[in-house]
């Protein structure tokens, strides 16, 4: 009779080593860290700012009321236009005056309309923020994002420069 050895009993028993709880802890703070961290980056709370359907609309609007636009270039996929959006444009001081001193439009990118108006603004990158008067000559920009204190002077200068 001959007898197969098995190749696991063989082998010297391997140990399994256990991880001290320390660095348990530690993966699980940075996973739940990181993945709270990635979901603020892409929370946008609703805002009462009174978007334009489109440019046409928009520059409309304007000429009716006399009031300047804001043209705001973003895309979906631009974190910090969705920060942006979060800290700028869902504050209420910024809300109430957008909706009394100027007609804004939001203009995502990557949408067919926006290519002529990308173009025509030489928008390279998101997000960018301008502001014109009813003919669409630039007043005032900013590219990149900006905080609430740097729109809030940017609106404050357009009406300097109005009167």
């Amino acid at each position: 009779m001959k007898r197969y050895s098995n190749p696991s009993n063989n082998s010297p028993k391997s140990k399994k080593t256990k991880s001290h709880p320390f660095w348990r802890w530690f993966w699980l703070s940075f996973l739940v860290l990181s993945l709270t961290y990635a979901g603020y980056s892409f929370y946008v709370p609703s805002n009462d700012v009174h978007w334009a359907d489109n440019i046409d609309s928009a520059r409309e609007l304007s000429n009716d009321s006399g009031k300047n636009m804001l043209l705001f270039f973003t895309g979906e996929w631009c974190v910090p236009c969705r920060i942006m959006k979060r800290e700028v444009f869902a504050d209420k001081e910024v809300m109430k005056a957008i909706n009394s001193q100027i007609i804004p439009v939001m203009i995502n990118v990557d949408a067919p309309y926006a290519k002529e108006l990308v173009k025509l603004y030489k928008v390279g990158g998101t997000p960018v923020t301008i502001f014109t008067d009813p003919e669409g000559n630039v007043i005032d920009y900013a590219v990149g994002k900006i905080g609430k204190t740097k729109f809030l002077e940017m609106l404050k200068n357009l009406d300097a420069t109005a009167s």
